[in-house]
């Protein structure tokens, strides 16, 4: 995975894209910064955060993901690597479906996923300090260069989505007491049945995690 680091850039999910628009599609690339000034978060909300978060990027190619990755629940598959990274150095740090970093009950961090041809586009923001009292910030101290560092080196493994989603759909449980949102409106996840492919049943309707 390449790495460009950016002082301070608008988005680095926007940044990104017209990087491969311009220079297209040759290795994974990521775009890294700790401030952006017009950051995108779901459902084309803004994640500006504060300076000193961690505001990354991420382009591959299909072909580097699993086989076995329902390319609609990209999201889970990326934010749950992340997860167990930080977990493993600490963090209480869990997946809200379907794509939230929360501590205990406040969102920390989320992710968005997009998919162009062949290539799909993911873009993570992680509070490492205070920024609102309604959003918690990660409970560990992390160094950035080594935390991406080891992060690309899990995605590359291309660890099989049956693993992700078995521990992904015990911890499926803690999402439970709270909401998402599904066609503009809240929607609770209490009575949510999650299946194989990262979807959910909920209301008699299927909905998918990609975002």
């Amino acid at each position: 995975m390449k790495i460009i680091r950016l002082n301070e850039v608008n988005s680095t999910h926007t940044y990104l894209k017209e990087y491969i628009q311009t220079n297209g599609y040759v290795e994974p690339l990521c775009i890294v910064t700790d401030y952006q000034t017009n950051g995108i978060g779901s459902r084309g909300n803004s994640w500006t955060g504060k300076k000193g978060n961690l505001f990354f990027s991420f382009v591959i190619s299909i072909d580097e993901l699993p086989e076995d990755l329902p390319l609609q629940t990209i999201s889970i598959y990326v934010s749950y690597i992340l997860k167990s990274i930080l977990k493993n150095l600490g963090s209480n740090v869990w997946i809200k479906w379907p794509n939230d970093f929360y501590i205990n009950n406040k969102k920390i961090g989320g992710t968005i996923t997009n998919m162009s041809k062949n290539l799909v586009y993911c873009g993570i923001g992680l509070n490492l300090l205070e920024v609102e009292e309604d959003f918690g910030k990660l409970d560990i101290k992390v160094d950035i260069d080594n935390l991406l560092q080891n992060y690309f080196l899990e995605l590359e493994k291309k660890i099989s989505w049956k693993q992700i989603f078995s521990d992904f759909k015990i911890e499926f449980q803690l999402s439970k007491k709270f909401q998402t949102t599904i066609d503009n409106q809240k929607v609770s996840l209490e009575h949510a049945i999650l299946n194989e492919d990262g979807s959910i049943q909920v209301n008699n309707k299927k909905v998918f995690s990609l975002r």
